[in-house]
């Protein structure tokens, strides 16, 4: 039987977005709270497509948490399993936006309430109906969420689940990068999906050939999704590799926009009743379907200001 929900694991924060773009944090007279983090960013592409989802998570019991329960509530997003926790605050995250929409990011997470989650709150019972459990490198540091990731996967494995994987490097949260680089490798070849970008592959396989490093991937994993930017995005299997070109339009703010790309793929690969171990029989066709279809996503994504918020509710 098709299992039904999406689940994410990892951080939920508020990103502050910028009044102004162009110019550096010492600059902006202003930021607006939006509501952000990787794993609830898909999450909220998923479940704006109508697909049902589930966050495991822990926020801090404070005002930033109340505003991101209310708000992904708001989206429709499952958060039977989020915990609050007066241990640590909510994850915060500013950003600053060069003209043509890309961000650099300055954390306040040292620690916040989602690094502080227990691997002791994952419970066998709680991936029954887990189509695919998706999940990034942020949440990896050596704290107890990294031990919850272990759990989740390993228990969504046995359900049969598809297991999704976005690195999303983020540098700045990171004090040795050799550290990250570890907790990434360590993680991938748990990976049926790998979701990367052209930025990343070079850190992630040592090589910055596309197509060179997916293969090195693919010993694993199922299907490589690279996204590039304004020059487009690749899937590439171990039969197939397909390339999309993207759509020009003028980006307002690229937050989330990788976030809404994965997250509208696997609500593709769900709505056409595909499983973890059909992943590798897409036909060539119907793969450059969905990458051109969270291409598309991702186009009116980035002409919106935020994540979640920006994401269309039509893929």
């Amino acid at each position: 039987m098709m299992k039904n929900t999406l689940f994410a694991i990892g951080e939920a924060l508020i990103d502050f977005i910028p009044s102004e773009t162009g110019c550096d944090f010492k600059d902006v007279k202003s930021f607006s709270p939006k509501i952000g983090g990787a794993p609830a960013n898909v999450l909220g592409a998923f479940a704006k497509l109508g697909g049902r989802t589930q966050l495991i998570t822990q926020l801090g019991d404070d005002p930033f948490g109340d505003k991101i329960v209310k708000e992904l509530a708001g989206f429709n997003i499952g958060l039977d399993n989020v915990l609050l926790t007066d241990l640590a605050n909510t994850a915060l995250a500013f950003v600053s936006l060069a003209n043509d929409g890309n961000r650099t990011f300055s954390f306040y997470r040292n620690p916040s309430a989602d690094m502080l989650y227990d691997a002791e709150n994952i419970r066998e019972e709680m991936f029954e109906d887990c189509f695919a459990l998706h999940f990034c490198s942020v949440s990896l540091g050596d704290f107890p969420m990294k031990e919850a990731h272990k759990k989740a996967i390993g228990l969504a494995k046995t359900q049969g689940a598809v297991i999704s994987f976005d690195p999303n490097i983020r540098f700045p949260l990171w004090n040795d990068t050799e550290k990250l680089k570890e907790a990434i490798d360590e993680f991938l070849t748990s990976a049926d999906i790998i979701k990367i970008s052209d930025e990343e592959i070079e850190f992630i396989t040592g090589t910055n050939d596309i197509e060179a490093g997916s293969k090195m991937l693919l010993e694993n994993a199922k299907i490589v999704l690279c996204t590039c930017g304004a020059k487009g995005a690749y899937a590439l299997t171990k039969n197939s590799q397909v390339y999309v070109p993207s759509n020009k339009v003028k980006a307002v703010d690229t937050t989330g926009a990788g976030d809404a790309f994965i997250g509208s793929f696997l609500y593709n690969l769900y709505r056409n009743g595909y499983e973890r171990d059909t992943l590798d029989k897409i036909p060539i066709e119907e793969l450059k379907q969905f990458v051109k279809a969270s291409n598309d996503y991702c186009t009116k994504s980035v002409q919106v200001q935020g994540a979640i918020e920006s994401y269309p509710d039509v893929i």
